[in-house]
């Protein structure tokens, strides 16, 4: 429940519209080839969390195949980049509710949401685990009443409805009206709406028996969350022209307004604040671990270690709600644009974090089947092809990269990632000359 919290949040029900919007119905295309490439990454990053839980995941997996550096690099850069996502979830949820009732400031509502969540946070695992699967399973349920009335909504069996053939998805310009330029463009939108599934490994050194619960959710929740995006999004252009102002918007409840379903587009947009909400709960335990696992490393200020009597990170997560009120803040100073800002700063970072995955894999591998076979055992969970999937999902990410830097603004986001991978090395040199015995 976890990765699908974490995973379906603002890049599903926010961002959909958008990567309808300039690839048109292709946008499935889209998708689909941005949902292989997570499905092989979370697999690698699978086989190494079953074998070695711990809280750095990927951040540990790293130091451990490509050196300190990359430890250090890998780990603040996730944490960076979880920060600007989990600005992005509280402003989604602030944007929403203050359209329910606009005499609210938005920046109040915002802080709200930053309070509950901290006490969340602070109270302890098993709450906040009880809390992430409650919001996880009102979203999921959601989806697949939505997808339910999706396709009743295609065939006419709903009442007063009639079906609506292939006219919005093969009409208004064919199934690719803006040709491969539109599917690349879309492929840069969506490639975002699947980052965070990476938190379930995170939790793994919280878990009970993590071996085999991180191999068993890491093994379906890939599919699901592939069924549940190419599922809603087929509904969506399906039923509506690819171009509608009403889609782009706010694709789910205009969905539901079209079924004649005024009170469940209203119920839909009370999910959406709660999968919104979801996400930033699950970003908050994300951040606050990598930073106990790096700071426990030596990577961090010592003072990120400490824990409470729950056994909770509190310094941790304190910092991770400190951003939250900084997102707060920025609510108060730029209502209207302050999303679009925070998406386009995470910019190529989930490229990175995922090039650093299968690079660890890669080297990781052999060592983990040598470890399994001197304890007379096969590994519990294995990457499928490996070497030659894990080539193809590097040669992959290198032609997406080289697509950014086609598109201007993908090319700035690049640069800008560029920029922040420079500053974080540069750090840890530093850091490297000051404590040179680790």
């Amino acid at each position: 429940m976890m990765g699908l919290g974490s995973a379906i949040g603002a890049g599903l029900f926010l961002g959909s519209g958008v990567g309808i919007g300039v690839a048109g119905p292709a946008v499935l295309v889209s998708y689909a080839v941005a949902g292989v490439i997570v499905v092989l990454v979370m697999r690698m990053l699978a086989e190494m969390a079953s074998a070695r839980p711990a809280s750095g995941s990927f951040s540990v997996y790293a130091e451990e195949a490509l050196g300190p550096w990359a430890g250090f690099l890998l780990g603040w850069l996730y944490w960076f980049m979880l920060i600007m996502v989990l600005g992005a979830e509280i402003t989604g949820a602030a944007q929403i509710v203050t359209g329910w009732a606009p005499a609210l400031p938005q920046w109040t509502v915002a802080l709200a949401f930053v309070a509950l969540f901290a006490v969340i946070n602070l109270w302890g695992v098993r709450q906040f685990g009880e809390f992430e699967f409650w919001f996880a399973f009102i979203k999921v349920a959601a989806i697949i009443a939505f997808l339910v009335v999706g396709v009743a909504l295609a065939f006419g069996w709903l009442p007063g409805t009639s079906a609506v053939g292939t006219e919005n998805f093969l009409g208004q310009g064919g199934f690719a009206p803006q040709g491969w330029s539109g599917i690349a463009a879309g492929l840069l939108v969506v490639a975002f709406a699947f980052g965070g599934i990476e938190i379930v490994t995170i939790a793994s050194a919280e878990a009970e028996d993590p071996q085999t619960a991180v191999g068993r959710a890491t093994r379906t929740i890939v599919w699901r969350i592939l069924v549940f995006y190419l599922g809603s999004i087929a509904v969506m252009v399906f039923v509506l022209p690819w171009d509608s102002p009403a889609l782009e918007a706010s694709p789910f409840a205009s969905v539901l307004d079209l079924a004649g379903l005024p009170i469940a587009a209203t119920l839909m947009e009370i999910v959406v604040v709660i999968a919104l909400l979801s996400a930033f709960n699950a970003q908050v335990y994300g951040t606050s671990r990598m930073a106990y696992s790096l700071a426990r490393r030596g990577d961090g200020p010592a003072v990120l270690t400490r824990v409470s009597r729950a056994d909770v990170p509190w310094v941790s997560v304190l910092i991770s709600i400190f951003f939250g009120v900084v997102a707060v803040g920025l609510n108060w100073l730029l209502p209207e644009t302050l999303l679009g800002i925070l998406l386009n700063a995470v910019g190529a970072a989930l490229l990175v974090v995922w090039v650093l995955i299968a690079l660890s894999q890669l080297r990781l591998r052999p060592v983990l089947a040598a470890e399994a076979r001197a304890n007379g055992e096969p590994l519990r969970l294995r990457a499928w092809g490996y070497p030659w999937l894990t080539w193809g999902v590097l040669v992959a990410l290198a032609a997406l990269t080289a697509l950014m830097l086609t598109d201007t603004a993908a090319r700035n986001q690049l640069f800008s990632t560029a920029g922040l991978v420079v500053v974080i090395l540069a750090i840890y040199a530093l850091t490297v000359r000051r404590t040179p015995t680790r």
